[in-house]
């Protein structure tokens, strides 16, 4: 049901007029063609008149004190303004001057979900830096798969509406109403794909093989030289259908085993320069809160964003691997914050 209007200045003063005639709420209501409980919520805020405002005594802040705040703000992660200036002991500020306070100092955002990390996890994670630290990841391919779907991630249809516009509708979907799987690869400072996954199939063992032999043997890696089939590297995370021992038997058949398949870390999508990737294409796609009413024009766009991302940029990604290694040395195997 749609949302009723309010009653305009004309319709107000003819209640009034109405009112002062004797006619009954239920007969005004007719009369206007208004609902009867819009006629009679106005009558009743009308005779209940404006509520004086009581002025509340608001604390002022000493200079010292919003330094205390920007301490407790560090140890609080995602606290609210009221909480952290509780843990000063500074009480009676009002929330918009918390919040004012607080925008100098730091910013709302959500909290990243990523893999929980164990010991053994950063032990590999080290292991694996030391291992890669003096590779030339000029060579690397690093590949990887993403699903979009027609809705986009929840959260980001926000944006700034004019004073007196009304915000656009946005369709409600399960499951974000459906999507496409993709995949695509990076090497220095080009764009492998993406390849669209065909629609209903899962990527098990057997599948993926099939995917990759129909897209990216057959329509790129058979077009390049004998050199750069010798020096490239293939990386591929660990998912179940990437790590089988069926998968890593059939890419041995075709010459990608040993040296030439990476070890992966577990855990580690912060490690994979594709990533940042898959957030340039999802950051066009789904921009103003973009939504899509076919799988087709959702994989069109995708296609579209892909090329529009440049050599320039593809290379600034994997030319950060060196410095993403470095960073998990000195985290200890710790997550990098890229």
């Amino acid at each position: 049901m749609g949302q009723k209007k309010d009653l305009t200045g004309s319709e107000e003063s003819k209640i009034v007029r109405y009112l002062a005639e004797g006619c009954s709420s239920l007969k005004i209501a007719k009369l206007l063609k208004r609902d009867h409980r819009t006629i009679k919520c106005f009558i009743q805020n009308s005779q209940q008149g404006r509520k004086k405002r009581v002025e509340k005594p608001r604390r002022k802040i000493t200079a010292h004190e919003p330094r205390k705040v920007k301490r407790a703000a560090a140890k609080m992660p995602l606290a609210t303004s009221l909480a952290i200036f509780q843990s000063c002991n500074i009480t009676g500020v009002p929330k918009s001057t918390r919040c004012a306070i607080l925008r100098d100092m730091a910013e709302v955002r959500k909290a990243e979900r990523r893999p929980p990390l164990n010991k053994t996890h950063k032990l590999k994670r080290q292991d694996w830096a030391k291992k890669y630290l003096k590779t030339d990841f000029s060579k690397v391919l690093w590949t990887d798969e993403m699903r979009v779907s027609l809705d986009g991630p929840d959260g980001w249809a926000r944006g700034w509406i004019g004073k007196g516009q009304r915000a656009p509708v946005r369709l409600r979907r399960q499951q974000g109403g459906g999507g496409v799987l993709v995949w695509a690869g990076i090497i220095k400072d080009e764009l492998v794909g993406p390849f669209r996954v065909e629609d209903g199939v899962k990527l098990n063992s057997q599948s993926y093989c099939q995917f990759l032999e129909d897209t990216f043997f057959k329509q790129w890696y058979r077009k390049k030289s004998a050199s750069f089939k010798k020096n490239m590297i293939f990386m591929q995370d660990n998912a179940p259908s990437h790590a089988s021992k069926y998968s890593t038997a059939w890419l041995a058949r075709k010459g990608i085993k040993e040296e030439k398949l990476m070890t992966w870390p577990p855990c580690s999508p912060d490690l994979n320069p594709i990533e940042n990737l898959w957030s340039i294409i999802k950051c066009e796609i789904y921009k103003e809160g973009k939504q899509y009413t076919s799988l087709n024009s959702v994989w069109e766009a995708v296609v579209a964003a892909a090329r529009n991302v440049d050599g320039e940029q593809i290379k600034t990604l994997t030319e950060s691997m060196d410095g993403r290694l470095l960073s998990v040395l000195a985290k200890k195997g710790g997550y990098i914050g890229r």
